[in-house]
């Protein structure tokens, strides 16, 4: 539950050990480089990564074409390759080599730019002749030049289209003037192509053909119709089988994918070594660097520097109290899947409690009893393992979510059991009471008896909290802090879920309540006066009576768990309706209906779950953020960025023998 407790490494260094020096940080994965403080006789050191991160741009628009273009290539032809995979391992030696790929990367980078231009300029060609062959298309029934179609002496004639609608309106015009003449040779849906011949007296010539829409032939007068339709098609086709080649060309250049990848990680980490540099200070000869280090890592580094450059100077000291080191999370595989949901909210500062293993608890405590089936449950657990099987490489927010939806899952069950509920069918004899129907009395008011659960699961919480509150203070040596500010009102707390339970009449329980009363009352008068201890006389008092107003937030607080209640109850009604009809129509024996029954099984239970799935994930993530951490959470840390330890594409396998010299 511990945030790893940072050092602060300072060091000195030759300035041609740098880079070096760089790259056996790296390799530790625990160094995070800071802004240098201001040191007399040194300057900041400046670095131009203009042209680096110019060139890490085309590196990456390039591997993306070709990357688009293989996956496209391997689904059209249905080829089994794993050829795109990211997160596969390389060598740290390898990694750290890969600068000596560049003149091949070079290569590879134009050539796939060049394959992309070209592929371009022929599908733009292609979609002009394309444009072009659906207007020569009505010209191919044509087999004499075009030419043939041109003015005599004293006659006009003009050969072209005309819209199909227009046809009568042309040949009324036509008919009704003694000296033109009009010929249909074709038509389709959209056009007709036409002679119109006419004297050379005829003045009303160009009115009759614009009125009538008339588009004239624009192609090649010395060759036919069928020739310009042909060599056009021919052309397209030639365009295809140009277009093809580029595909292949582009999936045989696939197999330089993945040493590309490595490439592309590779000047991402030149890329962040020279912009890291700019928070380095440094004279003519040495270069200065202040970096935030894993006190645990402390030994891992002193031998990586040593074994890295002769020249170089290092210490490691405490961080000044006025200094916030970057936070790093040290939870088990479990629970690291949940750090994303704090992470949204916001990390625990360096100097805090890490709120994630508890959390983890409660919000896969809260997803099931929202979901509380067994059906659900088995689905989330089954289809949220496999993706996370599937995706665990990539360690991706989709491989956590899913993750965190299969632990749900098992909760879903482990709930779905208690409430004897299978795709809401009731299985067994539950030993929850019924969602809907059972009713417990509270001092003669009748309550939802499932309401009540949920709400001692919110106390329950709140009581969790306090107790994080109370470790908090005492781990910073504030015990008396941790005491009257966490542990009475876990008091307190504990004191609200006995009287609670006390009070519901069919439990029998009543001395609960006394108990839960005394306890809840004795330690919010503790509170009350305890809350003004670090106050003046007047702050005294309004800090007490503002512990004893604090009870309001306190009881709405509880209220909100009843968002627990609403969801996991309209989530079973749902689930009962779907499995209700689906059931009937399955008894009907009616070849139809079972058919609708399994779509309505399918459908709606695929709907019910999605839905309650987005809305359990929303309202349980809310009420960690606000009720559960409300109690101690300080949060605004931010997340411990290692040295060159976002890789995009690879994973980096290190051993001792790999770190650089």
């Amino acid at each position: 539950m511990a945030v790893a407790e940072m050092q602060k490494l300072n060091l000195a260094a030759l300035n041609y050990d740098r880079d070096k020096i760089l790259n056996s940080l790296q390799w530790t994965g625990a160094t995070e480089i800071k802004l240098h403080t201001e040191a007399e006789q040194t300057i900041p050191l400046e670095a131009d990564c203009e042209d680096l991160r110019e060139y890490c741009n085309r590196a990456e628009a390039a591997l993306g074409f070709l990357c688009a273009e293989v996956d496209g290539y391997i689904k059209e032809n249905k080829i089994k390759s794993d050829v795109l995979g990211d997160g596969f391992d390389v060598s740290y030696s390898d990694f750290i080599g890969a600068g000596k790929y560049k003149e091949q990367a070079d290569a590879l980078i134009d050539e796939v730019n060049s394959l992309i231009d070209s592929r371009r300029e022929l599908s733009s060609e292609k979609n002009k002749l394309l444009r072009t062959q659906k207007t020569a298309e009505i010209y191919r029934v044509i087999k004499q030049p075009l030419g043939s179609f041109s003015n005599t002496r004293h006659t006009i004639i003009k050969l072209g289209t005309v819209p199909s609608n227009q046809v009568s309106e042309l040949l009324k015009q036509v008919s009704e003037r003694g000296l033109c003449d009009c010929r249909i040779i074709c038509s389709d849906a959209d056009n007709a192509l036409v002679v119109f011949a006419a004297h050379k007296s005829e003045a009303q010539i160009d009115g009759i053909l614009q009125s009538a829409a008339f588009a004239a032939c624009p192609f090649e007068k010395d060759k036919s119709g069928e020739q310009v339709y042909n060599e056009i098609s021919a052309r397209i086709k030639e365009i295809d089988g140009q277009l093809d080649g580029i595909k292949e060309k582009l999936y045989a250049l696939g197999k330089n994918i993945k040493q590309f990848k490595v490439y592309c990680d590779y000047l991402s980490f030149e890329l962040e070594k020279l912009s890291e540099t700019n928070k380095m200070r440094g004279t003519a000869k040495a270069f200065f660097l202040e970096a935030y280090v894993p006190k645990e890592a402390e030994e891992l580094i002193r031998q990586t520097l040593d074994e890295a450059a002769d020249a170089v100077y290092y210490e490691f000291s405490e961080p000044a109290e006025d200094e916030m080191p970057p936070t790093l999370y040290k939870n088990n595989a479990v629970v690291k899947n949940f750090e994303t949901i704090t992470n949204m909210y916001s990390p625990p500062n360096s100097r805090e409690l890490d709120p994630n293993t508890i959390m983890a608890f409660f919000y896969s405590l809260f997803l099931g009893f929202i979901m509380a089936d067994i059906g659900y449950g088995l689905l989330m657990l089954l289809g949220g393992g496999a993706i996370y099987l599937k995706t665990r490489k990539k360690e991706s927010g989709i491989t956590k979510l899913s993750a965190v939806f299969a632990i749900g899952g098992i909760f879903a069950i482990i709930w779905g059991a208690l409430f004897g509920s299978l795709f809401g069918v009731e299985l067994f004899k539950p030993v929850m009471p019924d969602p809907q129907n059972d009713r417990w009395s509270i001092m003669g008011i009748e309550v939802p008896s499932v309401l009540v659960i949920s709400m001692e699961l919110g106390v329950a919480q709140l009581l969790a909290g306090y107790v994080c509150r109370a470790v908090q203070c005492m781990r910073r040596g504030k015990f008396w802090d941790g005491i009257w500010d966490g542990l009475v009102w876990v008091v307190f707390s504990l004191g609200v879920g006995l009287a609670i339970a006390g009070l519901i009449e069919e439990l029998h329980f009543s001395i609960l309540a006394i108990v839960g009363g005394i306890m809840a009352g004795a330690a919010l008068l503790v509170a009350m006066f305890t809350a003004g201890r670090h106050e003046k006389v007047l702050g005294k008092f309004t800090k007490g009576f503002g512990a004893a107003y604090g009870i309001i937030n306190y009881a709405s607080d509880i209220l909100s768990y009843a968002r627990l209640y609403g969801l996991m109850l309209s989530g079973a009604v749902i689930a009962q309706i779907i499995s209700k009809y689906s059931l009937d129509f399955f008894a009907s024996g009616n070849v139809a209906l079972i058919i609708l029954a399994v779509v309505l099984m399918l459908v709606g239970h695929g709907f019910n779950l999605a839905i309650g799935l987005l809305g359990a994930y929303i309202h349980d993530a809310r009420l960690q953020y606000v009720e559960f951490y409300g109690r101690f959470f300080e949060g605004e840390g931010e997340l411990f960025a290692p040295l060159g330890g976002n890789q995009k594409y690879v994973k980096i396998v290190k051993t001792l023998q790999s770190s650089a010299k």
